[in-house]
């Protein structure tokens, strides 16, 4: 029996040497003191042995079996450690390696635009107010001087969604709002998306649309032409400049349409403003008086002037932009031209 434990003893430190994982060291220990392992029906057979053998065998089964114990719990631990190593390299980061940013996304054209507009008016003392985008007659026409007979009322340029409920063609439907709420001085934007029947190369059924309103004592054309220039050579450059070509809008009397010089050119001429050195961008003028007095405001105490302007049009004319629809083809080759 002494040899068989010798055998026994070589047979599991030799096991235990070959095995170079954690699995395979379980699988040892199973095979020699499991339940059904060797060392274990060794110890059962030494009810068998001569009771004057039995100190001896005791001691030398005992002997082998701490043997191949403490082989196994040393080459457990060192495995653990090796495989321990070989997770954390694998898991390793190396700090000093570039990083890879991912792409994030960024503004659009037009909202970048509307920011940077509602940024100039308000260093000029203007807030900004928001309202509705379906209107009522009263709110988008009549109160804006708008008479039953004029052409933006029809059909074919206004969307109804009942007699008297539309979607709003103009954001001075909110300042009509501010001026029944509101008496002067006033200083106030509007900005929003407006809804109209056109469809072209530079007009869409739905855009956005800045609006402002400034009412106060003694405002003159002189004013609102201050404003408007301060406000072209902050948004396209500071040698921009402007001219004012007499225009009609029921809302203000005297109308104006105004101008700016081509900011490709700087006003020398060429494709972009057809030769002319000059790009028309909004329409302005003094408030109709009968526009105070319909929104109870005195218009023999206070005066005012308005003016409003497509967002996407300023945008076309500083990014020079051909095309109104390319702001809404979420095209990701021209959206990247915008990027920060």
């Amino acid at each position: 029996m002494k040899e068989q434990m010798e055998l026994l003893k070589a047979s599991a430190l030799d096991a235990i040497e070959k095995a170079n994982t954690t699995a395979e060291l379980n699988d040892v220990r199973v095979r020699f003191l499991g339940k059904s392992g060797e060392m274990t029906a060794i110890m059962r057979g030494l009810a068998s042995v001569p009771k004057e053998e039995k100190p001896a065998m005791g001691k030398l089964v005992n002997e082998v079996r701490f043997a191949i114990e403490g082989a196994l719990d040393s080459k457990i631990k060192a495995v653990a450690e090796m495989e321990k190593q070989a997770r954390l390299k694998a898991e390793a980061v190396d700090v000093t390696f570039p990083a890879s940013f991912k792409k994030t996304g960024t503004l659009h054209p037009i909202t970048k635009i509307k920011n940077e507009i509602e940024d100039i008016f308000l260093q000029m003392g203007f807030s900004v107010q928001e309202g509705p985008e379906i209107e009522t007659d009263l709110f988008n026409f009549q109160l804006l001087n708008v008479p039953k007979d004029h052409p933006a009322r029809d059909m074919q340029d206004t969307f109804y969604c009942a007699d008297d409920i539309v979607l709003r063609t103009q954001t001075s439907a909110i300042q009509a709002r501010i001026m029944l709420e509101k008496q002067p001085p006033i200083r106030v934007l509007s900005p929003g998306k407006v809804f109209r029947s056109d469809d072209d190369a530079s007009h869409s059924p739905v855009f956005h649309q800045m609006e402002g309103l400034a009412i106060d004592e003694h405002i003159t054309i002189g004013d609102l032409t201050g404003c408007l220039l301060t406000f072209a050579q902050k948004m396209f450059s500071e040698d921009t400049k402007v001219r004012l070509r007499p225009s009609y809008f029921p809302f203000t009397e005297p109308s104006v349409e105004v101008d700016v010089t081509c900011s490709m050119c700087h006003g020398k001429g060429c494709k972009l403003c057809k030769g002319t050195g000059w790009m028309e961008i909004l329409g302005a003028g003094i408030v109709n008086p009968a526009v105070l007095d319909m929104c109870g405001i005195d218009s023999k105490k206070y005066s005012g002037f308005a003016f409003g302007f497509g967002i996407e049009r300023i945008a076309m004319i500083k990014y020079g932009i051909p095309n109104i629809k390319l702001f809404y083809e979420n095209d990701v080759r021209f959206l990247n031209q915008f990027n920060d």
